[in-house]
């Protein structure tokens, strides 16, 4: 099993001090994203392990993702940001898989 680290999400940070503070909306779709790129990285690593323990693991670890990628997607909608095209997440996976859309009636 192949373990990915990335640091490109440390490095800008680290070097852009004058930035203008996160809103809360900002922060949330940060969340959010962060959030989509877990539950892929924990079913990726579920569809390539075999071991008893490590399915178990990961079981976990998508039920714990899901959790998290639900209540912040409520959180969105109290914000009412779940109109909004909420993320370009195209370095994890197509986000609309996993978007809550309203459903507008014609």
């Amino acid at each position: 099993m192949k373990t990915y680290f990335s640091l490109k999400g440390i490095l800008n940070s680290a070097g852009s001090a004058d930035t203008q503070p996160l809103t809360p909306r900002d922060m949330l779709l940060d969340d959010i994203r962060k959030t989509q790129c877990a539950l892929e990285t924990a079913y990726s690593g579920f569809d390539n392990v075999t071991d008893p323990d490590l399915i178990d693991c990961y079981i976990y670890e998508v039920n714990s993702a899901l959790k998290r990628y639900r209540f912040l997607l409520q959180q969105a909608e109290r914000m009412q940001l779940y109109e909004e095209s909420p993320l370009d997440s195209s370095d994890c996976y197509d986000s609309k898989s996993l978007v809550h859309q309203p459903i507008m009636n014609a």
